[in-house]
Parts: C-alpha cells; sequence; structure tokens
C-alpha cells in the first residue's frame, strides 16, 4: 500500500480542469471537466491512509473515502465503485456538490499539514461517471417482495436515497411529489453549472426501473390527505424538504421586482429543462441588462448571483451583514462567482428597497463585527452614519428556508412540529408523534445538505424496516 499511496510528498494537488471564467459565464454547462483516469489514480495517491481518517469522520454518510481512493489509485474501479455507492445513494451527486472545502478535504490530514487536501469530491464523481459509462450501476432490485408498501411523500435527495433502500429490502415504494419531474431541489433549486439535470433524471430512471412507483403533480392536502396515504400504505415517511423563504421585514419590501431565490432558481432551472415559463420570457425573472442585488452569504446566494451573471446581467452584487470569514456558504464558491464577475459587498446590510412601484435601489449601511454572540459567532454591529444607496433593477433574497405548515397543508392537525415548524421525530426512532408515520431530511432537521438528506433517508429507511418487520412479528 505505502508504494503506491502516501504521495502527497512528491506529488502537487491537482483538480480537474476548470473551464475559464470568460466561457463558462456564456452557459450553464458544469464548469469542471472530468478527470482522467491518470490524474484521478495519481490524486488519489496522494491520500496517506490515516489510521483516523478524519475525512471519513466528517462526512455525514462517512463514507469509506480511504479505501475507495486506494482502489482508484490501484485501477480497481468496479470495487471503488461498489465500496462508494455500500454508503451513499448518489455519490455522483454529493461528488459535485458537496461543500468538501467544510466536510471530508477541509479536514483531509494532508490538508493541515499544508500539503493540500486530495481532492475527495473530484475522485468520488470520477469513480461513479465510470461506473455509470461501464454498466455497473444497477437498478435497486430486491431478491424477493415482502409484501408492504410505504409511502414517501417527496422525491428530493431524503425520498429518493429511502426509497432506494426500502426497495433493496422488498417493500413496494411509492414516492408522491408535488413538482412535474423528481429530484426536488436537486432538480429545481441547484443551477445546471453545479449539476447537469440528466444526472438527476438516470438516478430517477434507475429507481423506476427497479420497480418504485412515482406520482408527479401529486400534492397531499389537495389529491390525499395524510390519513388517506396511512390508510393506503403500511407506512409513510415525509420528506418534503423545506421550501418557504425566509421573510425579510424592510421598508420596501413590497416593490415589484424583489423575487425569494427559490422562484428565481426555479425559473431558470425549467429554462434550461426546455419548459415554457412566461415571468421568464417577458423579462421578469430573467436578470439581462439588469443591475441585480442578492442578499445572503450561504450556497442558495452563490447560486443566485452566478444564474445572473450567466442571466446576462449588467452587474452582479451580494451584500452580507460579515465578513467573508464568517460566510456560511462554500469559499470555493465564492472564488468560482467572483472569476465570473460577481462583486461581493461585505459587512454590509439592507436599511430599505427605494423605487416607487417598483425596486430602484438598495439602501445599506456598513456593519462591524462586534462581540461574540451565544453561538461564539461575532455579532454584526451598525456603522452609524455609513448609510447608502446601491443600484437595483432586480433584488434576491436569499436568506435560507423555512418549513411550510404540513399540519394545514395534509389536513393533519394531529401531527406535531416544533416551534421552528419542522415535523417533530423521535431522532433515535425517526418517527413522528403518528404511529408508523416517519420524518426525514430537511424537513426535521431543518435546512441543510443535500448529504444530510441521502444520510437520513437511509436511517430513515432501517428505521421503518425495524418498526414494520416488529410489528409483522408481534402480528404473527
Amino acid at each position: 500500500m505505502t508504494e503506491k499511496m502516501l504521495k502527497f510528498v512528491h506529488l502537487e494537488q491537482k483538480y480537474p480542469h476548470k473551464r475559464e471564467a470568460s466561457a463558462r459565464r456564456t452557459d450553464f454547462d458544469e464548469i469542471y471537466e472530468d478527470f482522467e483516469s491518470q490524474s484521478a489514480a495519481d490524486q488519489s495517491s496522494r491520500c496517506s491512509q490515516c489510521g483516523v481518517p478524519f475525512c471519513q469522520a466528517h462526512c455525514p454518510l462517512y463514507n469509506n473515502i480511504p479505501d475507495w481512493l486506494r482502489l482508484t489509485t490501484e485501477g480497481r474501479m468496479e470495487e471503488a465503485y461498489a465500496i462508494s455507492s455500500a454508503t451513499n445513494n448518489m455519490p455522483e451527486v454529493t461528488g459535485r456538490i458537496c461543500p468538501q472545502d467544510r466536510l471530508c478535504e477541509g479536514n483531509c490530514v494532508i490538508e493541515q499539514s499544508t500539503h493540500g487536501a486530495v481532492t475527495i469530491g473530484s475522485v468520488e464523481k470520477y469513480i461513479t461517471d465510470t461506473a455509470f459509462a461501464n454498466g455497473w450501476v444497477k437498478a435497486p432490485k430486491p431478491t424477493q417482495e415482502n409484501g408492504m408498501s410505504v409511502g414517501i411523500i417527496g422525491g428530493g435527495p431524503a425520498g429518493m436515497a429511502a426509497a432506494e433502500q426500502l426497495r433493496l429490502k422488498g417493500y413496494e415504494v411509492h414516492i408522491y411529489d408535488r413538482y412535474d419531474r423528481m429530484g426536488g431541489l436537486l432538480v429545481y433549486g441547484i443551477p445546471s453549472f453545479k449539476l447537469e439535470k440528466h444526472i438527476v433524471e438516470r438516478r430517477v430512471k434507475l429507481l423506476e426501473e427497479g420497480g418504485v412507483i412515482m406520482h408527479t403533480e401529486f400534492e397531499v392536502g389537495r389529491d390525499a390527505t395524510l390519513e388517506d396515504l396511512r390508510r393506503k400504505h403500511d407506512s409513510v415517511l415525509i420528506a418534503t424538504g423545506v421550501y418557504k423563504s425566509r421573510d425579510l421585514k424592510l421598508p420596501g419590501v413590497g416593490l415589484g421586482n424583489i423575487y425569494p431565490a427559490l422562484e428565481y432558481l426555479t425559473t431558470s432551472n425549467r429554462i434550461g429543462l426546455g419548459d415554457t415559463v412566461a415571468a421568464y420570457d417577458d423579462g421578469t425573472l430573467n436578470a439581462k441588462d439588469k443591475n441585480v442585488v442578492v442578499i445572503g452569504g450561504g450556497d442558495t446566494a452563490m447560486d443566485c448571483v452566478r444564474t445572473a451573471i450567466r442571466q446576462g446581467a449588467k452587474s452582479v452584487k451580494c451584500l452580507y451583514r460579515r465578513d467573508r470569514a464568517n460566510m456560511p456558504g462554500s469559499q470555493r464558491e465564492v472564488g468560482n462567482a467572483e472569476e465570473e464577475g460577481v462583486e461581493f459587498v461585505w459587512l454590509t446590510n439592507p436599511e430599505a428597497f427605494v423605487g416607487d412601484d417598483k425596486v430602484t435601489g438598495v439602501r445599506a449601511v456598513k456593519m462591524r463585527l462586534g462581540a461574540p454572540d451565544a453561538g461564539g459567532r461575532q455579532s454584526p454591529e451598525v456603522i452609524e452614519g455609513s448609510n447608502y444607496t446601491m443600484d437595483a433593477d432586480m433584488v434576491i433574497l436569499a436568506l435560507g428556508f423555512e418549513p411550510e405548515d404540513l399540519p394545514t397543508l395534509f389536513e393533519a392537525p394531529e401531527l406535531g412540529v416544533s416551534r421552528w415548524g419542522t415535523v417533530k421525530i423521535d431522532f433515535r426512532s425517526m418517527m413522528t408523534n403518528l404511529d408508523g408515520v416517519f420524518a426525514a431530511g430537511d424537513i426535521a432537521r431543518g435546512a441543510s445538505l443535500v448529504v444530510w438528506g441521502i444520510r437520513d433517508g437511509r436511517d430513515a429507511a432501517d428505521r421503518i424496516d425495524e418498526y414494520l418487520l416488529a410489528r409483522k412479528e408481534a402480528a404473527a
């Protein structure tokens, strides 16, 4: 092993080639090219094969990263995929969109020793893309049916992961989703320059080939109540995600041309999928030739600013009330956005939106970081007299997401929710206060990462299986 690995001393960190900013500004294609096989092997060989792999410990899925890096170095790609997919239902997705700089790569031992992290995400993507190209990725078909069914509300990462795991265990699985395509935010929230949609579509197709039954444009509460689904299935999993945008209560927030991030991103993604969207065609949700201001500092804000650049905006500014070091979004994404022409306005907070019927500017104030708050982060404080107004023809609010009122939507007032609106579960059993009804992903934990949705979906499938087998045994 040591002959092929531990090459970080001699080999420099290299990511796959990134297209020039001038070229990628003009399209929605993914910005990174694929690894060549030798490059993937070389970069994998930089792994130090730690006795305590911190990359694995800081992965929500606890992926066996050192093992599949070693197998990639040795050219044993089918085995590498087998190890990678054993803990992850969508490694080709997480390899593309996980904030590796905050998770596995950020905690890589050789990153801490200043040699530069192993390019874990890029290798993960390479392994699975190679597996698809060689036909190694199979539909989830059980060895035998068990005669029980599970209904899953929501076709995003948590719902898809749970569906695959349950199908492999022999359950009849139905996914109910309000949209016309499965995939949730993977399809409608994340731009194609980070995750091209055919990547998600082929996973959905595999689920269908494995026997998972898809119900698109199906709204629980309109087409069936939660109680209807409970009667139809042996168990129900709520995996809706969180889609309600957080409000910003400021003067002028009701002016025209101020939009929530998800509405803007969904419109752009629909156009990329070939849909006709009137609000884009008439220029309403199209940033072309506009001065765009995005408010927020997370990954959704990065998606918005980079989308606006590609739509041909006149200028794109991102306002964030803290500094760069304290923003919650991926630093890698910030760097990509800066290369593409986004202007970041750090330590700045909006005070009001100005204009008559439509917004024409954002009145902002400069901030400084003061004493740490209860969570240890420095609290932003207003610098008196620093107010100014910047031009804005379009404002996008990317302040995060909150749960919708599911008890009302589902006609299930008895469904327990927290004070934040998330569905209450026992995190050991993942069951809600309703017998046989489980919840997973953002709707239970709050807005989080795709990788956590996959983890929760897998865990929920195991807990549902345990619950139904125990009930079956008790009834025997």
